[in-house]
């Protein structure tokens, strides 16, 4: 499967709201959002389990549409990723990085 890197690193293509959405997979997104739910202490009804990538033009969960300010910043700076910001890595990278590891090889992987 080819990764589809969001401006924050993570790996878009291995997301549970990214595969229901392409999969229009009903029973996933109720999963998702259950491990969402008890994971970030939020209720996260199933219908609202829609994206099609952090990067794309199409549909996006609503944190990562709304509220996530390392996307916001990597619009802003009109940045493929983090990866390729002059700041990088930021204090809010730094302090993503401690909750998602993942992203940060993903990010030092694009700037080899």
């Amino acid at each position: 499967m080819r990764k589809m890197i969001a401006f924050c690193g993570l790996d878009c293509a291995v997301c549970g709201a990214y595969l229901a959405t392409q999969a229009d997979d009903d029973a996933l997104r109720a999963k998702t959002a259950g491990e969402w739910s008890a994971r970030f202490n939020v209720d996260i009804p199933p219908e609202e389990i829609n994206c099609d990538g952090c990067r794309s033009e199409g549909r996006k969960f609503f944190y990562c549409a709304t509220m996530c300010e390392l996307r916001k910043c990597g619009i802003e700076k009109g940045v493929d990723t983090c990866a390729a910001c002059d700041e990088y890595p930021c204090e809010k990278m730094e302090a993503f990085f401690q909750a998602a590891p993942d992203a940060r090889a993903a990010l030092e992987a694009l700037r080899e």
